[in-house]
């Protein structure tokens, strides 16, 4: 390994080991570690042309890999070694591999998940692709100046990207726009606008590299040369517009889609990789198949929520336009390829574009739409339409061109059944089914807390790596104290790491003994970030009404970003830095409350967080969250949860115990009793006096003198309208949380029930996910891995 690193300082970065600095160490570690990846990749792939294996193809607008180094080396069973090679260099391995930027590829829980399925589909030798876009600057870095967010560039791509290798040669031309002529009863589309649409090819290698699949992103170009006789006139804008009109494609996820320019761009994005994907598995199929029948027998298409939704009118055009097949034969091969993930059950993240926009855009898909809605139509007279009130619901396209649609935890799924689709429910009963979502433990535990995996498998052994039901047999040291003490030291060791980083990155010292109270995730009304900070200036206030009392020291953690145009969200952030402001300087409370907002956050923060946490804000408005997948993370760890009964909170809470989770809230159907009341939100206020004094404080500008105004808007909100609950919730909340604290103390007795969390999380391995996909939705297996392994 030393010899493969110096080799890339001297060939690949042309520096000698004594010049060499860190960005160079870091770059050659991560190019030996790739050439361990590639012949696995491989071999792999030459098996999976020899056998003719099913082959799945995952769709993503977001992969949220994070950093690679750490999670390639101990897939690799090289983590260690790779240590001790460059320390044995004389270079400080932590460093390099916190030089590392977080690739800028997502958001949040949809490309986590993503991300985590990647690795699952590996790990279990399921030959697959990742497909996404490469995208130069990601969401957006942010920052915070004087409490409000601040959105800036995300910079991933400044520096070179190690793992990828750009395929020039697989390039693909991706229309826009212009009309459609037909003729003899042939279709022909004549776009106004064309880019090209190039492969960066990542190696994803499963856990003891036995298998390697493919994350490929598509980065637009422009189709067309360099315009020199523009630059020779002094023209330079034009001889650079049609670079700069095709990158931008592929710059920014999620441009801010409130203006008609946002909103085409967006639509554009979602065409552009789901269109280059599409021709680039017909491809692959046709160089071992020349018939395009068989199609589902060789490809599952995987659309990871409606931003894909465009691939069935998409793959309809290439079976019809490209090669001839008749429009009724190809809607039903369509179909039988696809499957449809439903994240959400908020109407207005089902994705609606409007009908002149789409035909604007993708005049021949706007066609073909409506002929699957006339088809269906046709078939089930009075079903729910896929075009409406001049809308193309994708949806409802997504639905109606899946053979199986799937909800991700078994609430959100009732609730998909009930509630967003009910009505095509009815009309395919059998196409919906339930995947509960799952985490990768190889990066969520094994990778991420070194202090408690070496102590699992100091006491188990490692094969919960790959077997993460494995972790059952913890169970019986619930009551073991020396076993107790030496887990609770684990979580200490994070604690202690977590706090040194606070105190860098956010100026605020903190006790590592001091309850650790974490809620990272986006940032939106429905996740109530907003009821966690009300809680927390409800807890401030009886900690001065009382000092002396008996008060358990709490760090309040929060993370995560607004949309730029998310007015309500970007209030939210201001109220909790504002929050922050007053509390950690207010010496009555001192460090007995403490609140952070570390800004940015992304993966690598989450990897810090996460092991060190004590207590998990799983606090969703009933009914509103399709799953997520930090609470597994938390759970995993070793943190207990205060939640509502939401997504998949009700399964950790059937799998962790009852005892060991801190229930709260109304549920689901409480919630949209609970709406249907008249001035509900203004008589829970009046009923709750703690409530009522600290809107009543955010009102006369306590956290917030220069400007007592501020948050009039916010609170007016929930006085008027409130549609996500939280001044009914707020009182259980705090009960909870004071519930939470009295456990706290009792230090031997949560950390059995953080154990048990820990012991009873295996059935939430993203691996346990992926084989429910293969077996109920994409009918495949895994390949011959011991042929592999024979061969490795």
């Amino acid at each position: 390994m030393k010899d493969e690193i110096l080799h890339h300082i001297r060939y690949s970065l042309g520096k000698d080991a004594d010049h060499a600095s860190v960005y160079d160490w870091r770059i050659a570690l991560s190019l030996a570690l790739r050439d361990r990846m590639v012949d696995h990749w491989y071999r792999s792939t030459r098996q999976t042309y020899e056998t003719g294996a099913k082959r799945v193809y995952y769709l993503s607008l977001e992969f949220l890999v994070g950093r690679l180094v750490e999670d390639v080396a101990s897939n690799l069973g090289l983590d260690k070694i790779a240590r001790a090679a460059i320390e044995d260099l004389g270079q400080d391995y932590d460093a390099i591999v916190l030089d590392e930027p977080d690739a800028a590829l997502g958001n949040g829980g949809l490309g986590r998940l993503a991300a985590c399925f990647m690795d699952s589909l590996a790990t279990l030798g399921i030959p697959a692709y990742g497909y996404g876009i490469r995208y130069e600057h990601g969401l957006f870095e942010q920052k915070f100046s004087d409490g409000r967010q601040i959105e800036t560039a995300e910079t991933w791509l400044s520096q070179r990207h190690a793992w990828e290798f750009e395929r020039p040669e697989v390039k693909y031309r991706i229309r826009f726009g212009g009309h459609v002529e037909h003729h003899e009863g042939k279709a022909r589309w004549h776009p106004s606008e064309t880019v090209l649409a190039t492969a960066y090819d990542t190696p994803v290698i499963g856990w003891q590299g036995v298998w390697g699949n493919t994350l490929r992103l598509w980065g637009a170009k422009p189709a067309g040369v360099f315009d020199l006789d523009s630059f020779n006139r002094g023209d330079y804008l034009a001889a650079g517009r049609s670079e700069a009109l095709a990158r931008t494609i592929s710059r920014v996820l999620y441009p801010d889609d409130t203006t008609d320019a946002g909103k085409q761009l967006r639509l554009k994005q979602e065409y552009f990789f789901t269109a280059a994907s599409i021709m680039d598995l017909i491809r692959r199929f046709l160089y071992d198949h020349d018939d395009l029948a068989t199609l589902p027998d060789h490809v599952a298409i995987q659309l990871n929520d409606t931003h894909p939704a465009i691939a069935g009118p998409e793959l309809v055009r290439q079976l019809v336009d490209d090669h001839g097949i008749e429009m009724d034969a190809a809607i039903e091969i369509t179909r039988k390829c696809l499957g449809y993930t439903n994240h959400t059950l908020l109407p207005e993240a089902l994705e609606r574009w409007h009908e002149g926009l789409m035909g604007y855009v993708l005049p021949r898909h706007l066609e073909i739409i409506r002929a699957i809605d006339a088809a269906h139509q046709a078939e089930y007279p009075g079903s729910p339409r896929i075009i409406e009130h001049s809308e193309v619901r994708m949806g409802e396209l997504a639905f109606i061109m899946a053979h199986k649609v799937n909800g991700v935890s078994a609430l959100h799924t009732e609730l998909v059944k009930e509630t967003v689709f009910a009505d095509l429910h009815r009309i395919h009963p059998d196409r919906i089914v339930n995947q509960t979502n799952g985490i990768t433990p190889r990066r969520w535990l094994y990778t991420c807390n070194e202090p408690l995996s070496e102590l699992i498998s100091r006491e188990i052994g490692d094969g919960w790596v790959s077997d993460l039901e494995q972790l059952a047999q913890l169970n019986a040291k619930a009551g073991d104290k020396a076993f107790l003490a030496d887990f609770r030291a684990a979580k200490r060791t994070n604690k202690v790491k977590l706090a040194q980083w606070i105190d860098e990155t956010c100026g605020v010292r903190v006790d590592p003994d001091a309850m650790f109270d974490v809620q990272i995730k986006r940032i939106h009304e429905y996740k109530r970030q907003l009821m966690n900070i009300l809680e927390t200036i409800a807890l401030w206030n009886e900690i001065r009404d009382n000092p002396k009392a008996e008060w358990t020291p709490r760090v309040k953690v929060f993370g995560g970003k607004a949309a730029p145009g998310y007015h309500t969200a970007k209030q939210i952030i201001r109220l909790i830095n504002d929050v922050a402001a007053k509390i950690n300087n207010d010496p009555v409370t001192g460090d007995l409350l403490k609140v952070v907002f570390p800004p940015n956050y992304n993966v690598t923060m989450a990897e810090t967080l996460i092991p060190a946490s004590d207590l998990s804000e799983q606090i969703s408005t009933a009914g509103k969250e399709a799953s997520g997948t930090g609470n597994m993370k938390f759970a995993l760890n070793g943190a207990l949860t205060v939640g509502t009964l939401d997504g998949a909170n009700v399964e950790i809470r059937e799998h962790v115990g009852p005892e060991n989770f801190f229930l709260f809230g109304l549920t689901a159907r409480e919630v949209e009793a609970r709406r249907q009341e008249h001035g509900f939100a203004r008589a829970a206020i009046e009923a709750s006096p703690r409530l009522r004094r600290v809107l009543g404080q955010i009102v006369d500008g306590v956290f917030c003198p220069d400007e007592v105004t501020r948050y009039h808007e916010l609170v007016g909100n929930l006085y008027d309208h409130d549609y996500f609950l939280v001044t009914c919730d707020f009182d259980s909340y705090f009960d909870a949380q004071r519930r939470v604290d009295l456990a706290y103390r009792n230090k031997t007795g949560w950390s059995a029930m953080a154990l048990k969390n820990t012991a009873n999380m295996g059935w939430f391995s993203s691996d346990r996910t992926i084989r429910g996909y293969a077996r109920d939705i994409w009918r495949v297996g895994p390949a011959d891995l011991g042929g592999l392994e024979k061969s490795a």
